[in-house]
């Protein structure tokens, strides 16, 4: 295969088969013009060299010179399929028709969120009248997954966190003789704000992706399409377990995640001079039970989050063997992306009653 750009004329050899086009398909793409093709040597013709043919003749209007009546036929049938094959879009599109496009995808899955709640609402509800529905072995093994085994993580993030937080807020306050003070912000920040979200970053990095790679799994193997033949309902069998984990483990999780945090901050000061007691009775007089309970409200909507979150983008897994790949960092990313946005949500509501 020969082509001059000169004269936008392309000779074809003996053979075209799919070895010897595939270098050959950006002339088709518009890297290239085709205006003429001199196929009288042409003899042996595959699939992919008559869709190449079809191509030139269509998306170029190139004319098919010399070309045997033998290969003429083969593409015969094919005359009447639409002139503008579909390309993969991006080089000729406009920023309006990505921008549309974008909207599209944002608005599209906006719907599917709103309907996965929709359904997880009803499901929760009818397993809530008959408890016996839940699959409670499943739930509790994936509790343990989710929860025991994330100890470890999640508490030295806060642990570390606390002692961060110990170490930065000393040197300014130390100026005006107030770093005692210092228990106050470890204690305050991580049981209202840094333990629930860091708890529910540890929970969507780690189980979300699991919930999503394991339910997409399922999806790429067709085991969903089982469920669903033999009358199954894999809201019930395969999300509802799950959500329940999620909402069981994380405020537990996020009780031992502040303990930690606060040992954390204690550590650091003790090792600056400051008895265990002063630093205790500092944290008695600056936590109230408001404190507390607007971390724990938090984990119980964050564990519901990721877990649901996991569970919708390992529904929503597509074919090929990059699809459960693509829905593990979706979870992830969606999961921390709402997280923020809920806690945005929920300081401005406790911000408005002023708890």
């Amino acid at each position: 295969m020969d082509y001059d750009p000169k004269t936008s004329r392309l000779t074809l050899a003996e053979s075209l088969e799919a070895d010897d086009v595939a270098a050959s398909w950006r002339l088709v793409g518009g890297e290239g013009t085709v205006k003429d093709v001199d196929a009288s040597r042409l003899k042996k013709c595959d699939g992919a060299g008559l869709a190449f043919l079809w191509a030139l003749r269509t998306r170029q209007q190139a004319k098919l010179g010399g070309i045997s009546p033998a290969i003429l036929a083969l593409l015969a049938p094919f005359d009447n399929l639409p002139k503008d094959p579909p390309f993969p879009p991006g080089r000729d599109e406009s920023l309006m028709v990505r921008i549309g496009r974008a909207g599209s995808r944002f608005f599209g899955d906006l719907g599917e969120m709103i309907a996965f709640v929709g359904e997880l609402a009803a499901t929760a509800a009818s397993c809530a009248l008959r408890p016996r529905l839940v699959r409670w072995a499943d739930m509790w093994g994936i509790a343990q997954k989710a929860g025991v085994d994330a100890l470890v993580v999640a508490g030295m993030v806060s642990f570390l966190t606390g002692m961060i937080m110990a170490f930065q807020g000393a040197v300014p306050l130390r100026q005006f003789g107030v770093d005692l003070f210092v228990v106050n912000l470890v204690a305050l920040a991580l049981l209202r704000e840094l333990g629930p979200i860091m708890t529910a970053v540890v929970l969507a990095g780690r189980s979300g992706s699991a919930f999503a790679a394991e339910i997409g799994t399922m999806k790429v193997n067709e085991e969903i399409s089982a469920l669903r033949t033999m009358g199954l309902d894999p809201m019930r069998f395969l999300v509802i377990p799950r959500v329940l984990a999620g909402f069981l483990v994380t405020p537990v999780l996020t009780v031992y995640a502040n303990v930690l945090g606060v040992a954390g901050g204690f550590l650091v000061m003790m090792a600056q001079g400051f008895p265990f007691m002063t630093l205790w009775n500092q944290l008695v007089g600056a936590v109230g039970v408001t404190d507390v309970m607007t971390g724990l409200i938090k984990s119980l909507v964050f564990g519901i989050l990721v877990a649901g979150v996991g569970c919708l983008r390992g529904l929503q897994t597509g074919t090929g063997a990059s699809a459960v790949g693509a829905s593990t960092t979706s979870a992830v990313v969606s999961g921390i992306f709402l997280i923020v946005l809920v806690d945005a949500v929920f300081a401005g509501i406790f911000y408005v009653i002023q708890w």
